[in-house]
């Protein structure tokens, strides 16, 4: 994924409205729902939901398919999960990443905790 798609995926993530929208169609699944059962599900007018499903399409974060009469929206998972990706690629730390012996010390409280969190997500903490 380039910086610019994460950035505008990201952006398109940064409102409320949005995100409730996104993570309402990834509990879905592939099925998906019509922009009528997404405004009723998150009480929110009809009208508003076109314009914030509009901007998470061309996000490439939802896609959408014809379903008899109705437009279905649903999750891209493979561009959820190359920002995911992306947002995780250099997780690792690098030698030059290392912070001198001086701010070492004022890290090592916080290093159990970021071992918890790095092991829940699979990163890579020294």
């Amino acid at each position: 994924m380039q910086t610019k798609h994460a950035i505008s995926a990201l952006s398109s993530l940064a409102q409320e409205t949005r995100l409730e929208i996104f993570r309402l169609l990834v509990k879905c699944g592939p099925e998906g729902f019509s922009a009528g059962v997404i405004a009723e599900r998150l009480r929110a007018a009809p009208a508003t939901m076109s314009f914030h499903v509009a901007h998470l399409m061309r996000a490439g974060l939802i896609d959408q398919r014809r379903g008899s009469r109705s437009l279905i929206y649903t999750a891209n998972f493979d561009s959820m999960n190359a920002l995911v990706n992306y947002l995780t690629e250099n997780c690792r730390v690098e030698k030059e990443c290392k912070a001198s012996s001086k701010d070492r010390a004022s890290t090592v409280t916080e290093r159990p905790r970021a071992r918890q969190t790095a092991a829940k997500y699979r990163f890579s903490i020294p």
